[in-house]
């Protein structure tokens, strides 16, 4: 049964805000004005049975597929998303060494796992760091440049803000969502990404281990963040909103855009065809052959992304005949 999501509609002249739903008739536009009709199961506020929801046309709500919103009818030639895809991952790297020149003092970078964020980002820090050990710099100006995974407590995040407090230096978050819903965590990044001349940090709280390490429990923070996150700031609700608004408003704030599985798909494909498989050294039809797989199955696979045509192209290598068997077995939902 068509998945649904509900943007803006009403049932009973109650309000329907940003609800999935499953349709069971297609859209109409009746006597009383254009509705749907969906199953209310689901839903506590709803009876269990179809209901129709009231809509003011076909702009407030979107078919989903495997939990994922629809591609709308094309007004962009696959050409052009791919272009404004490789713009938008080129506009990263161009951040991303301003931030090691200290001209950038915070970004926040957000879009879906799996589609190379930390990888530009890396690329252009292991560049930032070679020139900085050729010139020096290590000794010179204690820059650092460094990426931190996983999840952080406010004091390991006051430690990691000291360790990259010098100018130049940068501090990479990437996917460490965890700090966004500590309060003090969030305070600290905030004091961090301050657009004041001077920015300071201090930790009041007594810490035997700030004080092992040497740690001060106030310090000036000269050096750039950049958050990386499947998170979308922009489409928070409740408490944390407010917290993430300060945030992107102390900072440069990229969506990368990948909002749809065609999207996802264009991406991965140009990837490939950029040369991310050239080692595995599939012939061009071997290549052809695979791309046109994960296409093809593109709704049945577990995600649509780098990391899985990765994962593809192995299972391809490991074995050139029954490697299709192989990636049903271990790389699509089961009873897809």
């Amino acid at each position: 049964m068509q998945e649904v999501i509900v943007h803006t509609g009403t049932y009973r002249n109650m309000p329907v805000t940003d609800k999935v739903f499953k349709m069971t008739k297609e859209y109409k536009d009746g006597a009383s004005g254009p509705y749907i009709t969906v199953c209310g199961k689901e839903h506590s506020d709803m009876p269990d049975r179809n209901v129709r929801i009231n809509v003011k046309g076909t702009s407030c709500f979107s078919l989903m597929t495997n939990g994922e919103v629809e591609a709308p009818e094309k007004t962009e030639t696959d050409t052009q998303i791919i272009e404004r895809l490789r713009e938008r991952f080129q506009v990263l790297e161009d951040m991303t060494y301003a931030s090691c020149d200290g001209v950038v003092r915070g970004m926040v970078v957000t879009g879906p796992p799996g589609v190379g964020k930390s990888y530009g980002v890396e690329k252009v820090m292991n560049e930032a760091e070679m020139m900085n050990k050729m010139g020096g710099g290590t000794t010179g100006t204690g820059r650092k440049y460094g990426m931190e995974k996983g999840a952080a407590s406010a004091i390991g995040l006051y430690k990691l803000l000291y360790e990259y407090a010098n100018e130049g230096s940068v501090l990479v978050l990437d996917d460490c969502d965890s700090v966004l819903y500590d309060e003090t965590s969030l305070n600290l990044l905030k004091a961090a990404l301050d657009s004041s001349p001077k920015r300071f940090l201090s930790w009041r709280s007594e810490s035997r281990v700030l004080h092992s390490e040497g740690i001060p429990d106030k310090f000036e923070f000269k050096g750039s963040i950049i958050f990386i996150t499947n998170l979308k700031f922009e489409k928070t609700r409740g408490k944390i909103k407010d917290h993430l608004d300060a945030i992107m408003s102390r900072c440069h704030y990229l969506d990368l855009t990948l909002d749809t599985m065609h999207e996802k798909w264009l991406r991965c494909k140009q990837i490939v065809t950029d040369g991310m498989l050239n080692e595995y050294k599939f012939s061009e039809t071997e290549q052809s052959d695979l791309l046109d797989y994960i296409h093809t199955n593109r709704n049945k696979l577990r995600e649509m992304s780098l990391r899985m045509v990765l994962k593809i192209a192995d299972l391809k290598k490991m074995n050139g005949e029954k490697w299709k068997r192989y990636v049903e077995m271990t790389c699509m939902r089961r009873n897809s």
